[in-house]
C-alpha cells in the first residue's frame, strides 16, 4: 500500500505541474503587448484555396466572401480543389468566381492529399505567389482576413492561423459547446502563447502559409489532422508560427451528436497518429534546440492523451486504495472532485470570463454553457474510445447552413 501512495503522489504532482503550467501560460493572454513591427511595407500575392468534397450548398458563400475582401483584387486569386466530388461543387464554384481544379483519387481523400496534389502542381510552375491561405468549403471570411495577413507577412510571419469563429453558435448544445471550446483555445491557447513569443498551432482552416515555407518538400503530411501535423512538423524545425486575432474565418459545427461524435473521434485519432510519429522528433528538439518553444509543442503533443490516460490511472487507484480500506468514501470523494471540478466546473467559468472579455453574447450561449459539461464530458469518451478503437478512414461532415458574411456579422 505504500508504494501505491507513492506512485498516486507522483501521479499528482505530475498533472498538478502540468495544469500549472497552463494555466500560468493562458494569464498571459490577458497582458496586451507591444505588436511586432513592420519589416517591409508591401502587398503580397495570395493564393485562397479551397478544399471542397461535395460541398455545392456552402462553398459559393465562402466564394463571395472571398471576391470581397478589403485587398486588391489582381493580388489574390481563389481556387477550389473539386476533391471526389459526385454533386455540382465544381459547376457551382466555376459560376461563384473561383479556378476550379478536379481530383479523383478513391485511396488518399483527406484535405492533406488535395493540399499535396495542388501545391505540388503550384511548386512545379513555379506560381507567382507569396503566400496561400487555406479555408473549408463552409467558411465565411471577414472582409479584412487577407489584409490582416498581409500584415503578418510584412512583419515577418511565415505560418501564421487566423482567428476561428463560428457561424452557427447558437443552433443547440452541440454547437454551442464547439463555439466555447474555440473561444477558449483562441484566447487561452494561440493568443496567449503567441503573447508569449512561444507557437500558436494550425487550427484546421483559416491559415495563411508563406509560399518559401513548403516548397523544398511541398504540402507533406499524412495523419488524419495535417494541420497538428504542419505545426508540429514546423516547431520541430525551429519555426514559430504566427497569431492574428483580426484575420476572422467564421466556420459551421455540426448539429447532430452522431456527426460531432464522428469528427471529434477523427481528430482524436489524429493526435493519435502525431503523438506516435513526432513526439520522439520533439524530444530531441528540445535537447537540441534547448528552447521553450519546443518544450511547449512537447507538452501540447502530451497534453491531451496522455495526461487523460494519467487521470484515469489515478481514479482507478484512489477505487483500489478506498476498496482495501485504505482511506474513507468521503476522502474518496473529496479525491474525485479534484478530477471532476477542473475539467467540468471551471471551464464553465472560464468561457464566462473570455465572452465578457472578447464581447460574445452570453444571454443567447446560456443553453450552451449549461451543457458544456456534456460536451467535454463526451469526448473523454471519445478519447478512452479511441484508445483500444480507432477509425482510420475519413468520413465527411455534411454542410448544409447557407449562411452570407452580412447574416453573421
Amino acid at each position: 500500500m505504500e508504494y501505491l501512495y507513492i506512485i498516486q503522489m507522483a501521479l499528482v504532482w505530475i498533472l498538478t505541474i502540468f495544469w500549472a503550467y497552463q494555466f500560468i501560460v493562458s494569464i498571459c493572454s490577458l497582458i496586451k503587448f507591444k505588436e511586432k513591427p513592420i519589416i517591409e511595407e508591401k502587398e503580397n500575392r495570395f493564393m485562397a484555396i479551397i478544399p471542397a468534397h461535395n460541398e455545392e450548398t456552402v462553398v459559393a458563400n465562402l466564394i463571395e466572401s472571398l471576391k470581397n475582401q478589403n485587398y486588391s483584387k489582381e493580388l489574390y486569386d481563389i481556387y477550389v480543389i473539386a476533391d471526389n466530388c459526385t454533386d455540382k461543387t465544381a459547376e457551382v464554384a466555376k459560376k461563384a468566381g473561383a479556378i476550379v481544379y478536379e481530383r479523383f483519387d478513391e485511396n488518399k481523400k483527406t484535405k492533406g492529399y488535395a493540399l499535396q496534389w495542388f501545391l505540388a502542381q503550384k511548386i512545379e510552375e513555379d506560381a507567382p505567389y507569396d503566400a496561400f491561405c487555406v479555408f473549408d468549403a463552409d467558411n465565411i471570411a471577414d472582409k479584412n482576413f487577407l489584409k490582416a495577413m498581409n500584415k503578418k507577412l510584412c512583419q515577418g510571419e511565415n505560418v501564421v492561423q487566423g482567428y476561428r469563429d463560428i457561424k452557427n453558435p447558437t443552433d443547440n448544445w452541440i454547437t454551442a459547446g464547439y463555439a466555447i471550446f474555440y473561444w477558449t483555445m483562441n484566447r487561452f491557447y494561440h493568443l496567449a502563447r503567441y503573447n508569449l513569443g512561444l507557437s500558436p498551432l494550425l487550427n484546421g482552416t483559416g491559415f495563411m502559409v508563406r509560399f518559401d515555407v513548403i516548397k523544398p518538400t511541398g504540402w507533406d503530411t499524412k495523419t488524419l489532422t495535417e494541420d497538428i501535423e504542419f505545426s508540429l512538423k514546423n516547431i520541430i524545425e525551429g519555426r514559430k508560427l504566427g497569431w492574428a486575432t483580426d484575420a476572422i474565418v467564421y466556420d459551421e459545427q455540426p448539429t447532430g451528436f452522431k456527426q460531432s461524435w464522428s469528427q471529434r473521434s477523427r481528430w482524436t485519432v489524429g493526435h493519435i497518429q502525431c503523438m506516435k510519429e513526432y513526439t520522439g522528433m520533439l524530444a530531441i528538439a528540445v535537447k537540441e534546440k534547448k528552447t521553450l518553444m519546443n518544450f511547449d509543442g512537447l507538452l501540447y503533443i502530451l497534453g491531451s492523451i496522455p495526461m487523460f490516460v494519467l487521470t484515469l490511472i489515478l481514479i482507478l487507484m484512489n477505487f483500489i486504495v478506498f476498496v482495501a480500506k485504505g482511506m474513507t468514501a468521503a476522502e474518496l470523494g473529496i479525491n474525485i472532485l479534484r478530477y471532476i471540478i477542473p475539467t467540468f466546473i471551471f471551464p464553465i467559468l472560464t468561457a464566462i470570463l473570455i465572452m465578457i472579455l472578447d464581447k460574445k453574447p452570453i444571454k443567447p450561449m446560456l443553453k450552451g454553457l449549461l451543457f458544456y459539461p456534456l460536451f467535454l464530458g463526451s469526448w473523454l469518451l471519445i478519447n478512452f474510445k479511441c484508445l483500444f478503437k480507432r477509425e482510420t478512414s475519413w468520413e465527411k461532415i455534411e454542410h448544409v447552413r447557407d449562411i452570407k458574411i452580412n447574416e453573421v456579422n
